[in-house]
């Protein structure tokens, strides 16, 4: 059995999957209720395609620890 690698998702898409404002998901970023984004390059950053959808599967109960 294969498995899809892990994609990285620009902030565009994370809004737009998400329906987040981009200042409601930097707050939750930092009380920890959304995960980080992973620095891709010095001007670059994204987020795990698989953490974004853990997520939207409950919104309600993601903490950081549960990753």
């Amino acid at each position: 059995m294969t498995t899809k690698p892990d994609c990285f998702l620009r902030i565009a898409e994370v809004l737009k999957r998400t329906g987040l404002s981009r200042a409601t998901l930097y707050r939750k970023i930092e009380d920890g209720s959304f995960p980080a984004q992973v620095r891709l390059s010095d001007r670059c950053c994204g987020w795990r395609e698989s953490a974004v959808n853990h997520w939207c599967k409950n919104p309600m109960l993601w903490s950081a620890d549960s990753m």
